[in-house]
This record gives structure tokens, C-alpha cells and sequence, in this order.
């Protein structure tokens, strides 16, 4: 059985098997071991849904074929309770919570988790205005999935308001006092996203028919000017402290070299690096593709020798055998894509830590940043770095002149000179 090919300790078997998920625990551990997780993370899965086997019956249970969307939210509702009495002073939600979106995914595969639950009664509403985002506004998708963030929590706030019929009685006063809320627990730039997210709502609101005046006027302005900060970036020589630093003894270090290899070559985004498959290095032509983000142009280099040179150590050396196309993968089975920015933030931020180089901001950006002004500071024309850069409009480029500094001497006014009375 697949349980002993996991657990050395029969008692945890044996309690595994005795609630009404029995049989069906038996067959998730089987399918995590053919998915290629390690014991340590099976073992950990299997302990976390145990106690979702726990709370829906005792030994003495019927055995369960299916599982319901109703049995996991009333157990995740239950469960901060259920654990503080066991007596342990940390928080493992968030392990479990987890471990039954595994567990329920099996489930789904085959066809026993039913997921009958209905819907917000927001969600025609906020569907529609989604579709409006698309086709009319041409948003892209990473803007869809933001702005989608922000209108369900102002949706939420509305309550039963919040549906296609009752946007009409909507006012400038509700939108006042939701931002008022809203502003308590946010920060400068999710409160920014947000009115930004409303104005976009309450103009699709008035085409759609659903308002009456243009409430998109009422959304306050949080004043922010677009070239009012300098860019934030690794100098070269702490990019190099940064690479240096890197332990390539191990696979993961060989894949996280190649990353910042190709964040301080190229200044690309994260999303770039996520998306970059196997095909989009040219090893005969020495060139390297990176496709467009937000809309932007994609941008085909040169690939250099250090960069060569470091995915080849990965590829040859790290990279696990998969038929996925992306070139950089999770180090650890299953293996998959680095789907999320959020990881490759994780990334180099550790590393600029191990590092000792104290910056502001360690996500991917301070490689963009940095490349951009090293540009600027070698001569090369604003038109050249907006097309490495991949920027749409050259104006999103405007930015990187703050870094111009021999140019600023030029139009720098002189200090006066004190006169003597």
C-alpha cells in the first residue's frame, strides 16, 4: 500500500485509515507519490488533511466517497479553534489550508469533490465589468486580476447593494466613506489602486447603464507625479557582490545565478523571466528572446558569454528532466514553471541579503533600475534603452534621465555668488 511506502510509524497508519477519508487518503498518498513529492512533503499533507478526517467523524464513521466544498469551509472555519485546544502556541492554517487544496484537486480529478457552492451575489456585476475591461478598455490581463482584487472588496462593502439592479442608488457619499474605511489599513499605493480600480468601475457603470451620473468624479485623487522619484538600483559593482555571492554547489543556486545573470544583463521583468522557455534561446545565432509584458514589444539580444555560460550550468547541471517548456523550474518534485513574480522577488531578495548590500527596495526591479541608468550613464540614446527595455511609449522611459548626471551639469544653474555689502 502506498501509506507504507510513506510512514515508518504503523500508529500513524492505523489513524490515518480509521476515519471515514480512509480509502480516500489511501489513493492521495498513492497519487503523491506518482506526482514525484518528496516523503517529507507527503507526510506533511497527510498529517494536515488528517485533521480534516478527524473532524468529520471518528473510527467508528461511515467511509466517505465523496467530499463536499460544505465539509472544507465548515472545518477551515472550525479548525483555529479546534488546534488552539491541542495546545500547540503556533498557527498552522496556513500548512493546512494548503494540503486540502491538494487534497480537494485530487479529489476534483476523480470526480469526488463537489463544489456546489453558490456563488457571491456580486459576481454577474463584477463579471461583467471584468468583460468590459477587456474589450473595451484592451486591459491586460495582470490589470484585470488587480483590478478585479480591488472592486470585490469594495463589492463586498456594498453588501446586497451590489448587484446589477441596486448600483442605481449608489452615491458619491458611499464612495467617500468606503475609501475613509478602506484607507485605515492600507498604504499609499494599494489606497492609489484602489481609486484607480473605482474610477474604472463607476465609468463601466455609466456605459452599462447601471448609474445615472458620473461617479467616477467623486473617486478623490491621491496626487502622485509619474517622474517624481529617481530610479533605485544595483550599481554595477553591487550587482557583481550580489552574483558573487550566490553558492553554486547546489542545483538551486546554479538556477538562481542563471536568474540574476539574466536580470543584470538585460534588465528584463520578473514576468519575462517566468515566461523564457527553451525555444527562445538561439545557441546557433547567439540571441536570446524576451516577450512582451504590459502590452510592450518584445526584445530580441544578443545572448553574451556570462549569460551562456550560466544557463548552460543550469540546464546541463540543475534542471530537473521535464517536458516543460520553461527553462527555469521549482527545484523541488513536482516540478513545475516559477509561475508567480512573487518567487523570483523571493529570490533575489535572499540573495541581495546574503549579500550585505542594504537597499531600499531587493526585488527584480533594482536589476531593471540598474541596467536602465548604467544605459543612460554609457551614452546610449533614451530611443535604444526604450527598446531593450521593452517599453511601449518612449515616455515611460523619461524616468531614467534623473540618472543623467553630466547632462543635468549642463542646464544646472550656477550657485550665486554672495555679494559683500
Amino acid at each position: 500500500m502506498a501509506m507504507e511506502q510513506v510512514f515508518e510509524c504503523p500508529e500513524t497508519i492505523i489513524k490515518l485509515r480509521s476515519g471515514p477519508l480512509r480509502e480516500l487518503l489511501d489513493g492521495f498518498c498513492e497519487w503523491l507519490i506518482n506526482q514525484q513529492y518528496s516523503r517529507v512533503i507527503i507526510r506533511r499533507h497527510l498529517r494536515n488533511v488528517g485533521h480534516l478526517n478527524s473532524f468529520l467523524g471518528g473510527a467508528n464513521a461511515a467511509t466517505r466517497q465523496q467530499l463536499t466544498a460544505h465539509d472544507v469551509t465548515s472545518f477551515l472555519r472550525r479548525f483555529p479553534s479546534y488546534y488552539k485546544n491541542l495546545g500547540s502556541g503556533k498557527d498552522p492554517l496556513r500548512e493546512v489550508r494548503y494540503a486540502i487544496r491538494r487534497f480537494t484537486k485530487y479529489l476534483e480529478i476523480n470526480g469526488r469533490f463537489d463544489r456546489l457552492v453558490s456563488p457571491p451575489h456580486y459576481q454577474p456585476l463584477l463579471n461583467s465589468y471584468l468583460e468590459w475591461m477587456r474589450q473595451r478598455q484592451h486591459a491586460a490581463e495582470g490589470t484585470v486580476v488587480v483590478r478585479a482584487n480591488s472592486i470585490k472588496q469594495f463589492l463586498k462593502w456594498l453588501g446586497p447593494q451590489a448587484t446589477v439592479g441596486g448600483l442605481g442608488i449608489l452615491t458619491a457619499g458611499h464612495i467617500e466613506q468606503f475609501l475613509i474605511e478602506y484607507a485605515q489599513g492600507t498604504g499609499r499605493a494599494g489606497l492609489h489602486s484602489m481609486q484607480s480600480a473605482l474610477r474604472t468601475f463607476m465609468r463601466f457603470g455609466l456605459h452599462a447603464g447601471l448609474i445615472r451620473e458620473q461617479l467616477d468624479l467623486a473617486v478623490p485623487t491621491l496626487r502622485t507625479y509619474k517622474l517624481a522619484i529617481v530610479p533605485r538600483g544595483l550599481s554595477a559593482e553591487q550587482a557583481c557582490q550580489v552574483l558573487a555571492a550566490v553558492d553554486q554547489s547546489q542545483s538551486v543556486g546554479r538556477r538562481d545565478y542563471a536568474i540574476l545573470q539574466l536580470l543584470h544583463t538585460y534588465g528584463v521583468r520578473s514576468g519575462q523571466i517566468c515566461g523564457l522557455r527553451l525555444t527562445d534561446i538561439e545557441w546557433a545565432r547567439n540571441r536570446i528572446r524576451f516577450h512582451a509584458l504590459k502590452h510592450g514589444k518584445d526584445s530580441l539580444l544578443p545572448l553574451t558569454a556570462e549569460v551562456g555560460s550560466s544557463l548552460l550550468n543550469y540546464l546541463q547541471n540543475a534542471r530537473p528532466a521535464s517536458a516543460w517548456p520553461e527553462v527555469f523550474l521549482t527545484c523541488r518534485p513536482p516540478y513545475h514553471p516559477l509561475r508567480s513574480s512573487g518567487t523570483l522577488f523571493s529570490i533575489t531578495s535572499q540573495h541581495i541579503k546574503t549579500a550585505g548590500i542594504d537597499v531600499p527596495c531587493r526585488g527584480t526591479h533594482v536589476f531593471r533600475h540598474g541596467f536602465a541608468s548604467r544605459m543612460v550613464n554609457e551614452g546610449h540614446s533614451l530611443k535604444a534603452i526604450s527598446d531593450v527595455l521593452g517599453h511601449r511609449y518612449l515616455s515611460t522611459t523619461f524616468l531614467y534621465t534623473k540618472v543623467d548626471f553630466a547632462a543635468l551639469r549642463q542646464v544646472a544653474l550656477e550657485w550665486p555668488q554672495e555679494g559683500l555689502a
